[in-house]
C-alpha cells in the first residue's frame, strides 16, 4: 500500500495561514480533497497523512473534519500550543480521536531556535509520548542538534523529521547537514520524511540534483525509517506531483523491493499507526 506521508489542504477564508500570501502565486487558492484525489488515483496511492499548515487548534479541527469525510486521509498531524500550561490536558483530549496521529510545532518559523527545549514545552512532549502521538519536526539544518537533546529528555517520543530538515540543495552546502542528520539518525528510533526536496532545489532541478540528499537520508536512516511524501501543494512552487513521483521512483531504484515498499508506505503505516481507511 502506497501512502503519501505528507500533504496539506487549506481554505484561505479560514484566515490563519499567515505565511500564505499572493506572492506565492501557485499556492494562492484553496486546495482541498477533490484537488488531490485524482493525483493519488493516477499514481495508485492508497491514502495520505494530512499535515497542519496553520498554528491554530482551529486548523486541527478543520483537518479532522476533512479526514472524517474523505477516507483516503488516513491520519492527521495537527497543532496545539505545546507551551501552554494546559497543553498536557489538551493533548490528552486530542489523542482521543484515532485520526489524530501527531502534532507539529512550526519550529522553523519560531524566533528562538531552542523553543522545543524550553522548560514549558517538556510536559507537552511527555504527554505526546504517553499518548503515542508523533512529533513532526518542521526544522532547518540548524535545528538538528536540538533533536538530540529532545531525544535525551524523551526517549519514547516518536519523532519524524519533515523534509529531511530542508537541506540547502540549491546552494550545495550539504556537509554539515549530512553530519548532523546522521548524528540524529544514530539513535535508531527517529524517522525521516523523503519530501519537500524539490522546493529546496534550484529551479529546473533534476533527479541528479536530489540524489546526494536522498542517498544521505537512506544511508543514515535505512528504508525502514524513511517515508515518502509529496509536500503537495507546496510542491507546486518548484515542481509537480507527477515530476516528484517520477524523480523519487528513480532515486529509490537502488533499493530492493522490500525497501521500496517501506519507503512508499510501510514505514508511514507503522510509524503513525494509520487507520485502514
Amino acid at each position: 500500500m502506497r501512502i503519501d506521508a505528507h500533504q496539506h489542504f487549506w481554505r484561505r477564508d479560514r484566515g490563519d495561514y499567515d505565511w500564505l500570501t499572493p506572492a506565492l502565486a501557485p499556492l494562492w487558492r484553496d486546495f482541498l480533497p477533490p484537488d488531490l484525489a485524482p493525483l493519488l488515483a493516477r499514481h495508485a496511492i492508497a491514502g495520505s497523512v494530512l499535515v497542519q499548515a496553520a498554528p491554530t487548534e482551529a486548523e486541527t479541527g478543520f483537518m479532522l473534519d476533512l479526514a472524517r469525510r474523505h477516507g483516503f486521509i488516513r491520519g492527521v498531524v495537527g497543532w496545539t500550543d505545546l507551551s501552554a500550561p494546559d497543553a498536557p490536558e489538551r493533548i490528552a483530549t486530542l489523542a482521543d480521536d484515532p485520526l489524530l496521529v501527531g502534532l507539529r510545532p512550526m519550529l522553523q518559523d519560531l524566533p528562538d531556535d531552542d523553543a522545543i527545549l524550553a522548560p514549558a514545552v517538556q510536559p507537552a512532549l511527555a504527554a505526546m509520548a504517553a499518548h503515542g502521538l508523533a512529533l513532526d519536526a518542521l526544522i532547518r539544518p540548524r535545528h538538528l542538534p536540538r533533536l538530540l537533546a529532545v531525544r535525551d529528555r524523551h526517549p519514547q517520543l516518536k519523532i519524524v523529521i519533515d523534509h529531511a530538515a530542508k537541506p540547502d540543495i540549491a546552494g550545495g552546502d550539504l556537509a554539515g547537514w549530512a553530519r548532523d542528520l546522521a548524528a540524529v539518525a544514530a539513535d535508531g528510533f527517529t524517522h525521516c520524511k523523503l519530501s519537500g526536496l524539490a522546493t529546496e532545489a534550484a529551479p529546473g532541478w533534476t533527479t541528479a540534483d536530489l540524489k546526494p540528499v536522498t542517498d544521505s537520508v537512506l544511508a543514515a536512516f535505512g528504508p525502514d525509517r524513511v517515508m515518502w511524501g509529496s509536500d503537495w501543494p507546496v510542491l507546486n512552487l518548484n515542481g509537480s506531483y507527477d515530476e516528484w513521483v517520477a524523480a523519487s521512483d528513480a532515486l529509490l531504484a537502488g533499493l530492493d523491493a522490500a525497501g521500496v515498499a517501506a519507503v512508499h508506505g510501510g514505514t508511514a503505516v507503522r510509524f503513525y499507526g494509520l487507520e485502514a481507511g
